[in-house]
């Protein structure tokens, strides 16, 4: 069974980004370091048009072969023109209010969001399955989530987009390492307790 990894980037009080999901401040401490363990251990998460700058296309996705995002962090790419931010990974974009998809690459999820990822889950071979966010799909999907991993950066947004929707039950997972760098970003890692 494939595993749904929640990889995202929040504050230090637990925003994704700011009240519209602008979570640009945290750019900032994209350092040489950083982005080298990034380049290593989640080569794959970083967006294809971000990729191409860099000279990074040419590495090989090593823990995800697919995405799942909400319409909100789909909508980002979309105003910049991107019609598939990910190239590089089967893409798949929840939204309920997009009718048709605007890139032949990207399948829209319209109905049974859980049969899909529970499909998905259960696909033979290949990689996981990177959760690109946010709030409200994070939330829908708590269940179905089985890796946090947390990219923590040292500021404070006293305000913004919640890692998960509101209204949840309690879920408990198990911290399998913290990485720290000198720029001051701690990556956690959690497993589900199931």
């Amino acid at each position: 069974m494939r595993k749904l990894s929640y990889f995202i980037a929040c504050s230090l009080d637990g925003f994704i980004g700011d009240e519209q999901g602008d979570a640009s401040a945290m750019f900032r401490f994209m350092n040489e370091e950083y982005l080298d363990f990034l380049k290593t251990e989640f080569p794959e998460t970083m967006a294809t048009h971000g990729r191409r700058p860099l000279g990074l296309d040419h590495l090989e996705n090593k823990r995800f072969d697919t995405v799942i995002q909400g319409r909100g962090s789909y909508e980002l790419a979309l105003k910049e023109g991107i019609t598939s931010p990910y190239a590089h990974l089967r893409e798949y974009v929840a939204s309920r209010s997009l009718a048709v998809s605007p890139d032949p690459h990207v399948e829209i999820i319209a109905d049974d969001l859980l049969g899909r990822v529970h499909a998905l889950k259960a696909e033979e071979g290949g990689l996981d399955i990177y959760l690109c966010g946010g709030a409200r799909l994070a939330g829908e999907l708590l269940d179905e989530i089985d890796e946090l991993v947390i990219k923590t950066y040292p500021l404070v947004y006293g305000t913004g987009m919640p890692m998960f929707g509101t209204g949840l039950d309690i879920k408990e997972f198990t911290l399998d390492g913290v990485r720290t760098f000198t720029n001051g970003v701690l990556v956690r890692t959690y497993t589900r307790q199931r």
